[in-house]
């Protein structure tokens, strides 16, 4: 899978104003270490473009109500599983609201790259969307962690509460299932493109 296909996290996470002492010092190593990988894990598992910020905000919430409870060496584990589960959340929330995306609206092209890239590129963005997003939750969340994130199984299977087995089937299940929805999108593709 392309990584440069996906929409990147803002540049830096949310400053916290350390002399207030709103903010934790431990969350804000946690937000200026971890954040954007959260946002990419979100953006991923269908947190649609507008929620991605809200998404990333409760999974550091939770993470600051759970200080206690996080492991040393264990921060990244928790929160990627944390943002697995409000993704989830979102998704489910997401069906009772009609919203319309960003990448719908309109975007603010850069000039640098030609216009048929960028067109391209917002294409197959749009098409490996469609293509995660008809995957059934497990078999999505397994492909995004282990393809997209570079999780081991594992990892995978610690994070998603399940044995390892069932990560591994479930991963050769969502590469099966995306594999046969890319040769769809290029029959189509070709199709279209011979008329």
């Amino acid at each position: 899978m392309n990584r440069a296909l996906w929409s990147t996290p803002p540049d830096s996470a949310p400053v916290a104003d350390r002399r207030s002492g709103t903010v934790d010092h431990r969350v804000a190593e946690l937000l200026r270490n971890h954040y954007a990988e959260v946002w990419r894990v979100l953006r991923r598992v269908g947190v649609a473009g507008p929620h991605i910020e809200d998404a990333a905000q409760q999974v550091f919430l939770v993470a600051s109500g759970r200080l206690e409870d996080l492991q040393p060496g264990r921060e990244r584990s928790f929160l990627i599983g944390t943002a697995i589960r409000v993704a989830a959340n979102h998704r489910r929330t997401a069906a009772a609201r009609y919203e319309r995306a960003d990448d719908e609206v309109g975007e603010r092209m850069d000039p640098a790259p030609p216009a048929d890239e960028l067109l391209d590129e917002k294409r197959l963005r749009a098409l490996l969307d469609r293509v995660l997003d008809a995957m059934p939750e497990d078999l999505r969340d397994v492909l995004v962690l282990f393809e997209l994130e570079e999780l081991s199984l594992d990892e995978i299977a610690e994070l998603l509460e399940i044995p390892r087995g069932t990560a591994a089937s479930r991963l050769r299940r969502a590469r099966e299932a995306f594999d046969a929805a890319a040769r769809r999108a290029r029959a189509k593709h070709a199709f279209l493109e011979g008329t």
